[in-house]
């Protein structure tokens, strides 16, 4: 009702409008100039006048028309737009809801693929999940946690088992899937704590932030894989390959790495307090700022090793291969330090002992910085 009554309002102004324009056109001269025109018997001067008036208006009224067409143009190509943005939401609306529905489809047949009893269909199971985990953002994290569940489920460590040489293929495909993830941001850390990877290829795996509380890793190949931030306490890793991998303020305490083969790698601020590191290679390892106190290192090899910054107390270096002066003089060393004689003897590194210890007052402790604050507490 309201839409016909503006209408018809509109109707009216435009009738009203179009008379005024008439009777303009028809008198307008005399009522504007009226003074100089006459009634009658025109003169050619007359007509010039009414003429140029009746021109000028004739130009304004189109100009007026123009502007009036432009403008309803411009708001019926408006209104298409909006229409046609909206009809284009719609439809990628739609397409997204088909998409979601096609994932959850394939998401439901990977699922029943990894619960099979056969190795074959568990194996595509897991690389179904792998495309889903790429071609799907929102999926992401939930592929992750399902393939860590499926490791744990698969590999839980059993000490009545006899020693694995290396994991089942199903396991090695998620723990390769799960290794080269794309890098985007997720929530939950990977759990794969008190697992058995014996033997595992995790080369150049991205595993930051993992949790592998004692995992038993034991010859696992981790080099160059990135183990930033990771829980390793109590972890399992004698003769594993951890060559020239990121260790950064991971926390590997009591961790026992015997025989680990860790040249070039990168351990600045990691937690190896009461870890295991006899006969591990250490070569040009960096130990910046690690938090070594009370660790075995028997028989470890140092030789090009930075240790700026670590700190060293109740740690047994008596036997370590490699070590120099120049290198215990950049760390904090201290009386209960076992040093190898020849180095307990040398003037720089007795230097650096007092400087550490200095007599009469407590010993120096390096500011806490990433080390685990229960390791502070506990083993000074």
């Amino acid at each position: 009702m309201e839409s016909k009554t503006k209408r018809i309002l509109v109707l009216l102004v435009l009738a009203v409008t179009a008379v005024a324009y008439a009777l303009l056109l028809w008198k307008g001269p005399w009522w504007f100039d009226g003074a100089h025109l006459r009634t009658q018997d025109l003169e050619p001067a007359d007509g010039i006048v009414i003429t140029g008036f009746r021109t000028t208006l004739v130009a304004l009224g189109a100009g007026v028309l123009a502007a009036l067409g432009l403008y309803y143009t411009h708001k019926s190509h408006r209104q298409s737009e909006a229409l046609f943005e909206h009809t284009r939401v719609k439809d990628r609306e739609q397409a997204e809801l088909t998409r979601e529905g096609q994932v959850t489809d394939r998401y439901v047949e990977a699922i029943k693929l990894l619960a099979s009893t056969s190795l074959t269909e568990r194996l595509g199971g897991i690389y179904s999940l792998e495309r889903i985990m790429r071609d799907s953002v929102k999926d992401h994290e939930t592929v992750v946690q399902v393939l860590a569940a499926f490791v744990r489920q698969h590999s839980t460590f059993d000490p009545g088992i006899e020693a694995k040489t290396r994991p089942s293929d199903d396991v090695q495909a998620a723990l390769h899937v799960i290794g080269r993830r794309p890098e985007r941001e997720e929530s939950s850390d990977i759990d794969l704590r008190r697992i058995d990877l014996r033997g595992a290829d995790l080369a150049g795996a991205r595993l930051k932030n993992a949790i592998l509380t004692d995992a038993h890793l034991e010859r696992a190949n981790l080099s160059r894989a990135n183990l930033e931030y990771a829980n390793l306490s109590g972890a399992h890793l004698p003769r594993t390959q951890l060559i020239h991998c990121h260790l950064e303020r991971a926390n590997l305490g009591s961790a026992d790495l015997t025989r680990a083969l860790l040249s070039h790698a990168n351990l600045q601020k990691a937690c190896l307090a009461g870890a295991r590191l006899s006969s591990a290679d250490l070569e040009s390892a960096c130990l910046d700022g690690v938090w070594m106190v009370r660790a075995s290192c028997e028989h470890a090899y140092l030789k090009g090793a930075s240790l700026e910054g670590a700190y060293l107390r109740k740690v047994n270096l008596a036997t370590a291969r490699g070590l120099t002066a120049n290198q215990l003089a950049t760390a904090f060393i201290y009386n209960l330090t076992k040093l190898p004689p020849e180095l307990e003897k040398d003037l720089q590194v007795k230097a650096r002992i007092a400087e550490c210890y200095p007599p009469g007052s407590g010993f120096t402790i390096p500011a806490a910085g990433n080390w685990n604050i229960e390791y502070r507490t506990n083993l000074t």
